[in-house]
């Protein structure tokens, strides 16, 4: 018997900056949700589908949005305006 040790989630990076980008361009809180299920509901069927227990699918999947909450702030932080530190003097 072998382990499966698949990359990842929270190291993917290009899947990362894409959910990302996708929910900051949500207009409704509804369709974000909506989306978050989604892409939620794929990850596991890819999980489960090369044998992750559910335990580690959990875990996975929580570093995964965890990466996607940081590089939405990241985003948001961006799109602010002006990020000179020596203000608007």
């Amino acid at each position: 018997m072998c382990d499966v040790l698949p990359f990842p989630l929270a190291r993917r990076v290009g899947k990362i900056r894409d959910v990302a980008s996708k929910l900051v361009a949500k207009t409704t809180e509804r369709s974000a949700d909506y989306y978050f299920s989604q892409v939620s509901e794929a990850l596991v069927a890819q999980l489960s589908k090369i044998g992750i227990p559910d335990h580690e699918q959990d875990e996975q999947i929580g570093a995964f949005w965890s990466a996607v909450n940081q590089e939405v702030a990241r985003l948001s932080y961006r799109g602010t305006g002006s990020h000179d530190p020596r203000g608007a003097a």
